[in-house]
């Protein structure tokens, strides 16, 4: 009889898509006398499914498996573990997740989402808790002090939002959720929201009581099902263990939280055209001013940050402002889940510090190319983010930095390309991306997107490749200076950087390389 007692499967829709409820089905067929915790996911992908057993010498791992994996394991007692073919040791003792510096995602895989007793019991709400005995002048203080800066892209320091509707002079007030995660590359919202759903609503309760407001909104993606199943029951139980509603734990402060299922439509990632669409309109761009911290959803004052700056903050206020601080560099302070994904051989989830590199993350971290091949290019900041070549891959990863080149940190998504890749044909994607997902109220990136596309596809075809390539970086100005929102804004980004960086790709000679400068 094994003596094993307590299992851990991971419920994250890209575990479930690899198998995972497949290996816990299995698990609960047994009936037999030990625990099965369903989790989030650790970020491991190539080890999912990832099956992880508590013993004497802590969590080990075995992955990946399939449900026919199952029998062989449970039978198995704690001595004999090591002798499995997938067992993969001491799960903290992997190199990918020992040497990650996890703040925001310190829970995620190791407690089931949806326990607000695990939750408390690894610092959960341990920063809500002295919110509540603080000014809110005091907390929007903190939040400054860190240095916290938005992640959502942006990087626009989160305290002077903050203190922008703090200091509004009106008595309705918003908090609003940003989680239309809709970059190619990025999970990290996700994964939070399905790990550790209590972090988001302990990080928005925080920024009700620093701003005045008293009702939020989470706004999630409509393609991220889980996500939004999870964070319902989660605020459920927030509000029965009175951690939301009239009176938070046992105060006179209160605050409200609602899900809303996104629109489908990429541009309302942009905070202006989520407030459009969460009051029931198409997700059209705002222009501003008015700033949304001023004149923001149904009119007033609204705090819009996204998830990972939203679960920033409970550790802020739990440890202090100078914790937080103690990790990254200059002005890009704390840490940023960096999501590794494309041609990568370990893809996944890596919290670390600002500073890190992209020769570290991509090489040391994620073991090069899945291919095998040589890497050719990384784009960094999802589908509008510049493709950065070698020499660059040893800058700091700091978004003043990546500014100074040309380059966006941006929500932290890492794409992996090989020697097979070709980046005009990555450059007319940017292009083709554009035209579709705009909303089409500023002509540069309505019609600038579309006549890019012609432009790039006659470079291509050596049609006139001199006057086009002066006509495609004019455009690219044109659409970098004069769109409304980022959305036609950065579409320039990939664009300028293939051409600058691989000209080759474009059919352009050394002879022409001038242009591309």
């Amino acid at each position: 009889m094994s003596n094993l007692k307590k299992f851990y499967i991971s419920k994250d829709a890209l575990s479930e898509s690899l198998g995972s409820s497949q290996v816990a089905k299995k698990l609960y067929s047994h009936q037999q006398d030990f625990e099965i915790i369903r989790t989030g996911s650790r970020g491991m992908f190539w080890l999912e499914p990832l099956l992880e057993i508590d013993t004497k010498i802590g969590r080990v791992g075995f992955g990946p498996i399939t449900e026919n994996d199952v029998d062989d394991i449970i039978k198995l007692n704690e001595s004999d573990l090591k002798n499995h073919k997938h067992y993969l040791g001491v799960i903290d003792d992997i190199p990918f997740l020992a040497n990650q510096n996890r703040l925001t995602f310190k829970r995620v895989g190791l407690i089931d989402p949806l326990s607000i007793e695990q939750y408390c019991s690894h610092d959960g709400f341990e920063g809500l808790k002295k919110a509540l005995e603080m000014d809110s002048s005091k907390i929007v203080s903190e939040v400054l002090d860190s240095g916290l800066r938005g992640r959502g892209g942006a990087a626009f320091p989160a305290g002077i939002k903050w203190k922008t509707v703090n200091e509004a002079n009106e008595e309705k007030k918003y908090v609003v959720c940003n989680a239309d995660e809709g970059d190619s590359g990025t999970f990290a919202d996700r994964m939070t929201m399905e790990g550790d759903p209590f972090s988001l609503i302990e990080g928005m309760t925080i920024a009700g009581l620093a701003s005045g407001a008293t009702m939020g909104y989470i706004y999630i993606r409509s393609e991220y099902p889980h996500a939004i199943n999870t964070m319902e029951k989660a605020i459920a139980q927030a509000n029965k263990k009175n951690y939301l509603g009239e009176s938070i734990l046992g105060t006179k402060k209160n605050f409200q939280l609602e899900v809303r299922k996104a629109a489908g439509s990429y541009v309302c990632g942009e905070e202006t055209a989520m407030l459009e669409s969460l009051e029931g309109r198409r997700g059209i761009v705002r222009a501003k001013p008015p700033i949304p911290a001023l004149n923001g959803l149904f009119g007033k004052p609204t705090v819009v940050n996204n998830v990972l700056t939203f679960t920033s903050v409970p550790l802020i206020l739990a440890k202090g402002a100078s914790y937080f601080k103690n990790y990254g560099i200059g002005r890009s302070t704390g840490t940023l889940p960096f999501q590794l994904a494309g041609n990568i051989k370990h893809g996944g989830i890596y919290e670390k510090a600002f500073g890190v590199t992209l020769r570290e993350l991509v090489f040391d971290i994620g073991g090069g190319t899945k291919s095998g091949l040589p890497v050719k290019a990384i784009q960094v900041g999802g589908p509008l983010g510049s493709y950065i070549p070698e020499d660059k891959w040893d800058i700091p990863i700091d978004y003043e930095k990546y500014i100074e080149f040309g380059g966006v940190v941006g929500h932290g998504g890492v794409v992996v390309h090989d020697s097979n890749a070709n980046l005009a044909e990555l450059a007319k994607y940017a292009m083709e991306f554009c035209a579709v997902e705009s909303c089409g109220k500023c002509t540069p990136c309505r019609i600038g997107s579309t006549r890019g596309v012609e432009v790039i596809d006659r470079i291509k075809k050596k049609e006139n490749v001199n006057e086009n390539v002066i006509l495609l970086k004019d455009l690219c100005e044109v659409m970098e200076k004069g769109s409304l929102c980022a959305m036609g804004g950065m579409t320039p980004f990939p664009v300028n950087s293939a051409l600058k960086y691989y000209p080759e790709d474009f059919g352009i000679t050394s002879d022409d390389e001038a242009l591309t400068n």
